[in-house]
């Protein structure tokens, strides 16, 4: 293969350059072989296959602007609701939305005060009046501090 344009050189044909490294080189005809010398660049000259391939000459099939696909979204029903309910929810104007909202919160509000109440009353009912209150330490044992007294 020709080391400047590609070309096949076959068997005694072309020219043989050994660089003072010792790389070798492989050039079609002279012609090749000075403009290699010359130090040009085969991608700039037009009759090279490189430029011919990087400016896309002589492809015979023009190939078709490639297609992009496009992402088909669909709607399905979840575990809990059906297609309608979803769709009805969706379609629903935010003020109703809103109220339901705000319907859901107060009662949930309502159920948590209920629930608090009768645990304050419950605790209230198993602890007997005039009791004192005992600490977590002095629950486990701990000796109580005597206060000093002043002489």
């Amino acid at each position: 293969v020709c080391s400047f344009t590609g070309y096949k050189v076959y068997p005694s044909r072309g020219r043989t350059y050994i660089r003072g490294d010792g790389k070798t080189f492989h050039f079609l005809d002279s012609k090749t072989e000075s403009l290699f010398h010359q130090n040009k660049n085969p991608r700039k000259l037009a009759w090279t296959p490189i430029f011919r391939k990087i400016h896309r000459k002589g492809i015979s099939e023009e190939v078709a602007k490639k297609r992009s696909r496009r992402n088909v979204k669909y709607s399905r029903a979840i575990v809990g609701l059906s297609l309608d309910a979803i769709n009805a929810r969706r379609n629903e104007k935010p003020e109703v939305r809103s109220a339901a909202r705000e319907a859901a919160v107060a009662k949930l509000k309502a159920a948590r005060k209920e629930e608090a109440a009768k645990k304050k009353a419950a605790r209230a009912a198993a602890a007997p009046q005039g009791t004192q209150r005992v600490s977590k330490m002095q629950a486990r044992g701990a000796p109580t501090k005597v206060k000093a007294t002043s002489r």
